[in-house]
Order: C-alpha cells, then structure tokens, then sequence
C-alpha cells in the first residue's frame, strides 16, 4: 500500500470500528470468555478477484495486536468457491469483533477488482487501458482505485487536488475552452504547481480551440461515436494523450479502443458493482 494511502485507510477503519462496536460487542462479550482463543478461515464462495488481504491484515491488528495471521493467497489471486485466503488465531471475541469490517471491506474491494479484470481482459492485444473514475464510495475511494490496480486497471485522478479535468461546465463557465485553458494556465503556474491539464471535448471544432489554447496533457472525448473518436485520433495525430469517456459498455469497449484512444474511462468499474462472496468461518 502506497504511503500517502495509509491516513485514509487508518481512519475509515477506525470509522468502521466505531460504528460496527460502539461501547461493546455485546452478542460476543456475553456468551464467550474474554481470553478464549480460536481460529477462523476467509473463504470464497464465489468465482472472481481476490482484494482487500492487505486491509484485512490491519484491520485485524488493529483490534488485537497479538492475532496471527497466516495468509494463503494474495491480493490480485483469481479464486473459486472453496479456496481460503488465510487463516487467523487469536482471542475469539477480537476475531468476531473483526468479522463484518473486514467482511465489508474485502467483499467491495474484490467485487470491483473482479469487475475491473473483466473490462481488462477485453482489451487485450491493445494499447488501451481502463481507468477508474471519481465514482467511488464516500470515504472508500482510496480502497476502490487500489482494487481497480489489483484488478489489473489504472488509476485516474485521486481527487480535485492532484489532476486538472476541464469538463463542460467548467468550460461553459469560464466563457469556452480558450479562456478556461489560459486561465488554468496561469492559475497553476502563479501557484508553482506541476500538476497535468485534461480537458473534455464535445466535438472536434473543441479539439481545435484546446490547440489554438497551447494544448493540454489530455483531451477527453464525451460522449462521440466511435466514428467520430477515429476522427479525433486522427485530427489529435498524437499531440496529447487521448481518453474516451460517456456512453462506453463492455459491449463496445473493444470497438473504441481500436480507435487509437490511450485509454477509456469507465464509471462502472466502481459505481456499478456486485460484492464478492467471502465468510469467515470458525476452524473446529
């Protein structure tokens, strides 16, 4: 896990820790000894991508510092109904107090990276890779773009900070995309700040101000045809790095990317997912 994604992870966990257990777990605490100690097991019950081992890890340590962890598989590990991902021991109630969080956690992050293996493997052969989106969870989006990685895709940007993105209404506001570069322009270069420029494009006469504007990092092409994305290539003729975005399935995300895109970006990946199926289970 990267360094600058720890603070995230830390304090959702605790988040999740607060709300899951609040003043106690009472259903534990009541009917198991607060020093019996026992083993459980992660296992799939489902076909897919494994992710989220590496939370589950801290979560676990965060509750109780003396659990042990055996890990099976790894993050990224293409599992089948059956298959244990590790094994734990320690005191039962720091386990069961752990279950749901970790439950919760693994089960999203594997359901996206499962999802994000999908649109991968339609590319193969090309050029092209997909990109997450800022269509994450509140609070979860460092989780979701590390599954998206897992799962074999790219990251967009992590938020507002770290990437420029012009889209339509920032361009309708400021007045057109001539004016809306310039100023961007300026803005970041009053601020010495080295961050790339990306702007969203409707039509190709957009694709010619960006250039009478200097040019940009990337152009986004919203919501065109394929045959229209095979023009923009073209009239691009490799000055910028070229994304595709608006309007692309699975059912066409290979057609676009035979345009010559650098990359699509694909909204579903995180906002239109179905969870793994995970249990942790007593060993008896």
């Amino acid at each position: 896990m990267k360094k600058e994604y720890e603070p995230f992870v830390n304090e959702l966990i605790e988040l999740a820790i607060r709300e899951d257990i609040g003043d106690g777990d009472h259903s534990s605490l009541s009917c198991i000894p607060s020093d019996e100690r026992g083993r459980m097991k992660l296992l799939v019950k489902q076909e897919g991508v494994l992710a989220g081992v590496e939370i589950a890890r801290i979560v676990l340590r965060r509750l109780d510092p003396d659990v042990r962890f055996e890990q099976l598989l790894d993050d990224g590990a293409r599992v089948k109904p059956g298959d244990v991902a590790f094994y734990v021991e320690g005191r039962l109630v720091s386990l069961l107090q752990a279950e749901r969080i970790l439950l919760n956690i693994m089960q999203r992050m594997s359901g996206v990276a499962t999802q994000t293996a999908v649109y991968v493997k339609e590319l193969e052969g090309l050029k092209t890779k997909v990109l997450d989106t800022r269509k994450t969870t509140p609070g979860m989006r460092v989780m979701d773009k590390m599954a998206v990685r897992i799962g074999g895709g790219e990251n967009h940007r992590m938020g507002l900070f770290d990437m420029v993105i012009l889209k339509d209404n920032h361009i309708d506001f400021a007045g057109g995309i001539v004016p809306a570069v310039e100023k961007t322009k300026a803005y970041l270069k009053a601020r010495g700040k080295d961050i790339p420029i990306e702007v969203e494009v409707r039509s190709l006469d957009d694709i010619r101000e960006v250039f009478r504007a200097g040019g940009v990092d990337r152009i986004m092409l919203d919501n065109f045809t394929p045959e229209l994305t095979r023009e923009a290539v073209r009239l691009i003729d490799g000055r910028c790095e070229i994304e595709s975005s608006g309007g692309i399935t699975l059912a066409n995300l290979r057609e676009y990317a035979a345009c010559g895109v650098d990359f699509i970006s694909v909204g579903a990946l995180t906002h239109q997912i179905k969870s793994l199926d995970l249990s942790l289970k007593a060993c008896r």
